[in-house]
Formats: structure tokens, C-alpha cells, sequence
């Protein structure tokens, strides 16, 4: 397949990239980002497949020229990932991107007869109902509450109504608490994951100072990417939304402790009373995201829990320290 990831040199779109070329897909990055220099090295056996397009995601004229020079499939994962502050600095931005910046896409996958079309939304779509329920399925109904949330579910609902409309093939899905190769932060990504702080302390040789345990149903974002990969690949989807996450909860800690474990000389843990942190914890606690769609539709679960993610990531960043 050919298939088109708008904000594809991103974390998530970089692992999906990873995914994809392996399968055996041509595939095209858009992002007004270039890609990071050791991404280049590790995908160069690909680039007979790969392509790298910068642009801005608002540029509606180029990106309907990309598509109309033919693609499978489209991935719409070009967003502001934002925390409070964020969000106080670029509120009509958020939305702008992560909403608004869709629409062209969606009309030129229309336009050009693109097969499916995936939207990268978010489990923060939820919003309050999280503390509500004790397991998040797709059906519960969601309570956004901050300018990202909304956006994210806004996004949704914009998908599946294009679809309505016109008959596209589209859908979205709802990534739980992604960490993993390539995260990193920048102006558009505010609220890195615990993980990817502790390896930020790790790589300067300081200890991982927990302010908590950080406790979520976390997903590692080569799973995740899997996951996005058979919904690209399916050949009739029977929903417009999926869950995906591990389906577990367990701590960041752990985590931690089990990455740090591989190292002789790394600590992870807890800060004592008093005890100054530089690694913050974002957002609420929320139940964990149901994964009975994918389980029972396709089979899918997520291959690395806690021990194995963190032996994975310990591989990773041995080879990509410069990356984090």
C-alpha cells in the first residue's frame, strides 16, 4: 500500500513508520519537522519506500497535490500535544491543528478516492469520565474536559461525519499513555511521558526521581503502531473507533526500576518527603481503556508489557542515546 502520515516525523508517526516499511509499504512523511538524523540512518535501507515531504500541515493546496498523486491510506497524526501551559499560550492554535487542519485532508482523501483514513486521537478524549468508570470501552460516553481533549474528540466526531457524508472509509482511534522510541518534546509537545523523563535524567547521569508512582495503562508505541497497522490493513473495519493500550495498568516506577535494573550505576525511585523532582506527572489518574474491539475483531493485544518494554527501550537507547 501507499500510504500518506501527516505528522510523520513525529514520535507515534515515526513508530508507525518503522511498522509499516517493515510490512513491506511505500511510505510518505509529512511534517514540517525533518527527520531526526538518526532516524535517517536507521530507516536508510528503506528509502527506496520512504519519502519525506516538509510542509505545514495548514498548507491545503500542497497536500492536496500529495494526495492526488495517489495513496492507499492516510494517517492524520499532525497535533498539538499540549499541557496547561500550552494550552494557555496556543488555545486557538490547538484547535486550528488539531481539528481545523483535518478538514482538507479529509476532503481531498474524498477528492482522490483514498481507501481508509486513520485519525491518531487520544484516550484524554474520555476526559472525566475516567474517574467515573472503572474500564473505559468505547461506548462510554466521554466528558473532555481540556482544550486538548476536546480537540481530540472534536477530531472524532469530524472523522466520522465526513465519512457519514461522503462514504469515506474512516476511522479513529484512541491511543491510551503512549511511551516508547523516538518521543521527544518540543514546541507542539508539552507533556512528555514518565518514561521518557526518566531516561532524560538517566542520560545526564542523575538519578530517576519519582514524584509518584505514575500509574496508568500504558502502551508501548511499537504496539501502538501495530496496532494502527492492521486497522490500515483491514479489509472492512466493522467500527469508527478503537481503544488501543495494553489493556493493563502498571507503574511508571516499576517501569523504572526494571530499565534501571539493565544498567549498574541508574536509579529509579520514589522521592522522600521534601525531596526536589525534576520529572512531573501529567494529567489525572483514569481508568484503563478496554481492548475487547481489537482482541475479539482482530486478534490483536499489545506484545510488551512492563519488563519487556523496558528490555526493549534499554536496546533502543543504547543505540539512540542522542535521540532522547
Amino acid at each position: 500500500m501507499k500510504i500518506v502520515i501527516f505528522g510523520g516525523t513525529g514520535f507515534v508517526g515515526l513508530n508507525l513508520a518503522e511498522v509499516l516499511l517493515a510490512r513491506g509499504h511505500h511510505v510518505s512523511l509529512y511534517d514540517r519537522v525533518p527527520l531526526p538524523p538518526s532516524a535517517r540512518r536507521l530507516l536508510a535501507d528503506y528509502r527506496e519506500r520512504l519519502r519525506i515531504v516538509e510542509g505545514e500541515i495548514t498548507d491545503a493546496e500542497g497536500i492536496d497535490a500529495l494526495i492526488a498523486e495517489g495513496c492507499d491510506a492516510i494517517v492524520l497524526g499532525a497535533a498539538i500535544t499540549a499541557g496547561d501551559d500550552l494550552e494557555r499560550a496556543s488555545t486557538s492554535r490547538i484547535l486550528e491543528i488539531n481539528v481545523l487542519a483535518q478538514i482538507p485532508i479529509l476532503q481531498a482523501a474524498i477528492r482522490h478516492g483514498v481507501r481508509r483514513v486513520v485519525n491518531l486521537s487520544s484516550a484524554s478524549a474520555y476526559g472525566a469520565a475516567g474517574q467515573r468508570h472503572q474500564v473505559l470501552d468505547e461506548d462510554t460516553p466521554c466528558d473532555p474536559i481540556s482544550f486538548y481533549a476536546i480537540s481530540k474528540f472534536t477530531s472524532e466526531r469530524s472523522v466520522a461525519r465526513h465519512a457519514e457524508l461522503f462514504g469515506g472509509d474512516f476511522l479513529s482511534v484512541r491511543l491510551s499513555a503512549v511511551f516508547g522510541p523516538w518521543e521527544r518534546i518540543g514546541k507542539v509537545r508539552d507533556t512528555p511521558s514518565l518514561q521518557f523523563q526518566m531516561l532524560a535524567e538517566f542520560s545526564r547521569g542523575a538519578p530517576a526521581i519519582m514524584p509518584g508512582p505514575g500509574i496508568k495503562d500504558w502502551i508501548y508505541a511499537v504496539d501502538a503502531a501495530e496496532a494502527v497497522a492492521v486497522l490500515i490493513e483491514a479489509e472492512r473495519p466493522r467500527h469508527r473507533l478503537y481503544n488501543i493500550s495494553s489493556g493493563a495498568a502498571w507503574s511508571a516506577l516499576q517501569w523504572g526500576e526494571a530499565f534501571a535494573a539493565l544498567h549498574p550505576g541508574l536509579e529509579c525511585r520514589l522521592a522522600a518527603p521534601g525531596e526536589k523532582t525534576f520529572i512531573k506527572l501529567y494529567g489525572p489518574d483514569r481508568a484503563p481503556l478496554s481492548v475487547a474491539r481489537m482482541a475479539d475483531e482482530f486478534g490483536w493485544c499489545a506484545r510488551f508489557g512492563c519488563a519487556e518494554s523496558a528490555a526493549a527501550m534499554s536496546a533502543w537507547w543504547i543505540q539512540h542515546r542522542e535521540a532522547i
